[in-house]
């Protein structure tokens, strides 16, 4: 009848919805119990400070985020400036954390309930006075309540890989930033090593012609003569060598840089001196290089997130429970017949697996496999973060005794080729006494310029060893996962201190 108005309702019995909350009672009590344990990142043992010392070191940590404007050289800090702006694998992972925060995004919006709307219209026209419209839209809706928490643990490894995605980057920067410096002082020495082959070869020219007018005075043989040219011909074919190890080293910086090969020949063509050594170093405390080297803080963020799919795993063993509503309006409009009916559901339903061979048991298996992968490999980067730290050390003071040795090498035989050389030239001493000298010096100093720049390679894997290159305090808060709160440990510091406890 035209204007009558019906409405229809389904609803879930209250026999259903009292068999599901007798399930839920039953089980609440022991799945919780198991499902929402999480294990703690491991306490690893810190010595209280480390077992070798440098002259000039400090414990002050300030100037590590940006430890290569303490070398004074503008030009390399303008090459690791550029490479931390554009070089591709800082931009991979510059992705992978934009990718992990997606994920993360995704996996809080499944704790959620979806939401959908639809709507539809049709018509009949049957005669002049007889046509029909029928106008329909519902709205419906879908949860599905996390009672054992798999969607909470899900969510919560999913914020794990995000913290470790942003110390992934982290320790990108790192790395970029001292293979940037090492490769710099490679050239420099390079271009060290090519100054020092000129002007010994310019020497040798010089020999080479006196021992060309002492031939023709009668003084001495045709043989000095030879191996006055043997030893200026060797000291030449070097320069070549040297020539190519610079270019392609110019090339590696500006590749690194994010730029085509030749894009900073302009800037490094021009040599200067190996970036010195400062004469204080910042070195802070054990339990201090952990909470700053990206690669640990990863370490123990993985650990959280492998614990949360441990969680999320035995949650499968519990039943899964679902709600679903809908909400709709059907309007008929026409000359004979019309009216408006509205349809309302609630539908709430359990499933529990019964059998399926073992699946879920051997995933709980396979993931408490993978938990504890990831604390041993915790505990290896704990280790390897020490021994770097130590080996970098050693170096360094090894080396700096050796310059001093190899600084009063090198002047002492510069002066032993000048009076062998006057010597030679007033008759007092054979050829050979020159030559010897003559090798002796380029040898020493050759060694001197490859030990300046080994020393100051070894600060800068001690930069790198104590995660130098990037600042914790300006580090995104939000890559600190709730896990973390959760396992005891404190937001962004590993499980370690100086006495082997959890800071």
């Amino acid at each position: 009848m035209e204007g009558t108005n019906s409405t229809r309702y389904s609803y879930t019995p209250p026999q259903r919805a009292g068999w599901l909350l007798l399930v839920l009672a039953s089980l609440l009590s022991g799945a919780c119990a198991t499902a929402g344990a999480v294990a703690r990142p491991p306490a690893m043992t810190v010595p209280d400070s480390w077992s070798r010392s440098v002259e000039g070191t400090t414990t002050n940590v300030e100037d590590l985020p940006r430890w290569w404007e303490r070398l004074g050289d503008p030009v390399l800090t303008g090459v690791i400036e550029q490479a931390l702006k554009a070089n591709p694998d800082l931009r991979i992972a510059t992705a992978r954390l934009r990718q992990a925060r997606a994920q993360r995004n995704l996996a809080q919006a499944n704790l959620l309930p979806s939401v959908s709307a639809s709507g539809s219209v049709s018509g009949v026209k049957r005669s002049a006075v007889d046509a029909t419209a029928d106008l329909s839209a519902s709205i419906d809706a879908s949860w599905e309540p996390d009672i054992f928490g798999g969607l909470k643990s899900a969510a919560q490894a999913a914020r794990a890989d995000l913290a470790a995605a942003e110390e992934d980057l982290h320790s990108t920067q790192v790395s970029l930033a001292a293979e940037v410096a090492i490769n710099y002082v490679d050239l420099r020495d390079n271009q060290a090593r090519l100054a020092i082959a000129r002007a010994n070869l310019e020497t040798q020219r010089e020999t080479l012609q006196l021992t060309e007018w002492r031939a023709q005075a009668g003084l001495v043989s045709s043989v000095d003569v030879e191996q006055a040219r043997a030893s200026a011909a060797a000291t030449s074919a070097q320069i070549p060598s040297l020539q190519t190890s610079i270019v392609q080293a110019e090339h590696r910086l500006a590749v690194l840089a994010g730029l085509q090969p030749t894009a900073l020949a302009g800037q490094l063509d021009r040599p200067v001196p190996i970036p010195a050594v400062p004469d204080q170093i910042a070195v802070g405390i054990p339990a201090e290089t952990l909470r700053q080297r990206p690669d640990v803080r990863a370490a123990e963020q993985r650990i959280l997130a492998e614990t949360a799919r441990l969680t999320q795993a035995k949650a499968a063993r519990y039943p899964s429970f679902s709600l679903r509503g809908s909400l709709g309006t059907d309007v008929v409009t026409g000359a004979l017949t019309g009216g408006t009916s509205f349809v309302a559901s609630l539908i709430g339903s359990v499933a529990q697996t019964i059998f399926d061979a073992g699946r879920i048991r051997q995933q709980i298996e396979i993931q408490g496999a993978a938990q504890e992968q990831a604390v041993i490999s915790y505990e290896s980067t704990v280790l390897a973060a020490l021994e770097d730290v130590e080996n970098a050390l050693v170096a360094l003071e090894q080396d700096r005794q050796r310059l001093a040795a190899l600084t009063t090498a090198v002047e002492a035989s510069r002066n032993a080729a000048l009076l062998s050389r006057q010597q030679y030239a007033a008759g007092l001493a054979d050829f050979q006494t020159v030559l010897d000298t003559q090798r002796t010096v380029l040898t020493a100093e050759e060694t001197l310029s490859a030990t300046q720049a080994n020393r100051t390679t070894d600060l800068i894997q001690l930069f790198k060893a104590l995660g130098g290159g990037w600042s914790p305090t300006g580090a995104s808060s939000s890559a600190t996962p709730a896990l973390g709160r959760t396992s005891g440990v404190r937001e962004g510091q590993p499980a370690v201190n100086g006495t082997g406890g959890r800071s």
